[in-house]
């Protein structure tokens, strides 16, 4: 049961999904396969649990409204700005819940992940500000800026040309390290979550909520938190056309790896859905829609013109997404678009724009 207090909510039961009970991640053990079918769905609970873990670690993020973009789209729109969120996006959150809980051994041990960037630095700086020893495996062509921002933050940068699993695999057993997963872990999940939690007490009735996908990750816990306290809003989930791994899991039925990965938005480009993602999308999320690059690039300019933030183009989709029709049943609806990130450097930038 949830209660209000003031415009905060808070736990008045045990928790969902108690996670502790269950938790021995193959992961940990060595292995980055997806997270196994037995594994628990998180519950709100579980949101509510990881906001307290990481409470005073990270910002408060605002809502705010857009009264040209909403205008354009047909409906009251609100922007969720995780681009201010320490280390410019939304990935902090779940990092630090997933570090509380290592045990003594594994944070002796030190962590790995394999990322285009934004669960990098989140992994960098949130292990840094534990003490525990970092590295992330990152594509050779991954932007300057954010493999920079990995490396400052203190993590050991490992870029590779080659495939990106398969590197961090062959690190991960050398060394014996344990993996943070950029997105298939219910902690991860759950501190995400959060960002849905902020979003219901700050817009307290929203008709709909749109967040990117990449891994599937922020929209799962999102999902959970906003239909835990507004079962009726509606959750959808947008991906480039280059990149949809979670659509076409869905209409496969199981997680599904894409051959080939191709888009500007590199926090949207993980080429395969995780099992436990996968599941919460089902269970949570009213639809997917697909956007492409063109459309990415306009919203970003639009956002950056008329809002005066630098979304990347991961965090832009959402609007994209909401301008380009494909949500029209969404009109005179009071909408939140999360922008989950804003590390975008300036030649990126130039070239884009």
């Amino acid at each position: 049961m949830i209660a209000r207090e003031g415009t905060r909510l808070k736990a008045t039961a045990p928790r969902t999904g108690d996670m502790s009970a269950h938790l021995t991640l193959r992961a940990s053990a060595g292995s980055l396969e997806a997270m196994p079918p037995e594994m628990p769905m998180i519950g709100l609970g579980d949101i509510l649990a990881a906001r307290e873990v990481i409470a005073g670690r990270v910002h408060r993020t605002p809502t705010a409204k857009t009264g040209y973009l909403g205008d354009r789209a047909g409906v009251r729109l609100l922007l969720k700005l995780e681009l201010f969120q320490r280390t410019g996006s939304f990935k902090p959150r779940g990092v630090l819940n997933r570090l509380h809980h290592l045990k003594p051994d594994e944070r002796r041990k030190g962590v790995i992940t394999l990322s285009a960037g934004n669960h990098a630095q989140a992994l960098a700086w949130g292990a840094s500000q534990a003490g525990i020893s970092s590295t992330v495996v990152m594509p050779a062509k991954a932007p300057r800026a954010k493999i920079d921002a990995a490396r400052g933050y203190g993590a050991q940068v490992v870029l590779t040309d080659g495939d990106l699993l398969a590197t961090c695999q062959a690190i991960q057993k050398e060394r014996d390290l344990v993996l943070v997963h950029p997105f298939d872990d219910p902690w991860i999940i759950a501190g995400q979550g959060t960002v849905g939690m902020e979003i219901i007490e700050e817009a307290p009735n929203p008709d709909a909520v749109i967040i990117g996908v990449g891994g599937g990750g922020l929209i799962s816990g999102i999902a959970v938190a906003v239909k835990g306290v507004r079962p009726l809003a509606s959750v959808f989930g947008v991906e480039p056309e280059g990149a949809c791994a979670m659509t076409r899991s869905l209409e496969r039925g199981e997680p599904v790896r894409l051959d080939r990965v191709e888009t500007i938005a590199d926090g949207l480009a993980a080429p395969f859905a995780g099992r436990l993602t996968l599941a919460h999308v089902r269970a949570f999320v009213d639809g997917m829609v697909t956007v492409t690059d063109r459309q990415i690039v306009e919203a970003m300019g639009l956002i950056l013109e008329r809002c005066k933030v630098v979304a990347e183009p991961a965090a832009a989709a959402t609007v994209a997404a909401l301008l380009s029709g494909k949500l029209d049943r969404l009109r005179g609806a009071t909408v939140v678009c999360v922008l989950s990130g804003g590390n975008v450097d300036r030649e990126r930038l130039r070239t884009l724009l």
